[in-house]
């Protein structure tokens, strides 16, 4: 023990420099495969986005089935920041969170919709 700071780190074998070579090595595609999901999803949206704005400046969808492209993109888009962005999938683990983001959305959902029911309510009774 010279106290030089390399006879501490050096691998006291091949075989534990072999593993230590394999966990660089996993960590390396870990990192690529959590790089590619970020970019598709990332191209995912992007589409989603581009192709409702394309369908309505081109004069393509109108009245209703405006409305509908972009809900429909919307919705979907939700399932791919879900998916991609949040890694929230339909695995074991991950479903409680689900469930938890889906009963949060349903209660903002309830109180917006209260809430606009109510103005509206009023907005009526004082015209």
């Amino acid at each position: 023990m010279s106290g030089h700071p390399s006879d501490s780190d050096a691998p006291r074998d091949a075989g534990e420099a072999g593993r230590a070579f394999a966990q660089g090595e996993d960590v390396r595609q870990e990192k690529r495969r959590e790089l590619r999901a970020y970019l598709s999803g990332f191209v995912i949206s992007v589409l989603l986005t581009a192709l409702p704005f394309a369908l309505v400046a081109g004069g393509w969808a109108t009245g209703l089935r405006a409305y509908a492209v972009i809900g429909a993109a919307a919705l979907v888009q939700v399932a791919v920041h879900f998916r991609f962005f949040l890694h929230i999938g339909l695995g074991r683990s991950t479903r409680d969170d689900l469930q938890l983001i889906l009963f949060t959305a349903l209660i903002i959902v309830l109180m917006v919709g209260g809430t606009l029911w109510i103005l509206g309510n009023l907005h009526a009774r004082m015209m």
